[in-house]
């Protein structure tokens, strides 16, 4: 019973999680990412990283890790609404997820 109810649990906050995450990105400052992007992100690389046919990102939550990730080890000081700029920007721009 346990392994089933896991399931359901998993199959219900999935969705709700996707459908917050993506809430967010719609109230990203689109402008705001792109500065944020080109002030600190395009010193590492350019737009290819995001356009080649082997790119890591495959899912906008892959999008969120991996923007995290470099805001982490570029020791960024971004709030979240800053990180959600740069994933709307990164969205629009590129991955059109």
């Amino acid at each position: 019973m346990t392994a089933n109810l896991e399931i359901i649990m998993r199959l219900f906050y999935l969705p709700v999680f996707v459908a917050c995450y993506v809430t967010s990105l719609q109230a990203a400052d689109i402008a705001n990412g792109d500065d944020l992007h080109f002030e600190n992100c395009t010193g590492c690389h350019d737009s290819t990283a995001y356009t080649r046919d082997n790119r890591v990102v495959q899912s906008l939550a892959r999008l969120g890790t991996q923007v995290r990730f470099c805001r982490d080890n570029l020791d960024l000081t971004w709030f979240d609404d800053e990180v959600d700029d740069v994933i709307g920007y990164l969205n629009k721009e590129y991955y059109h997820f």
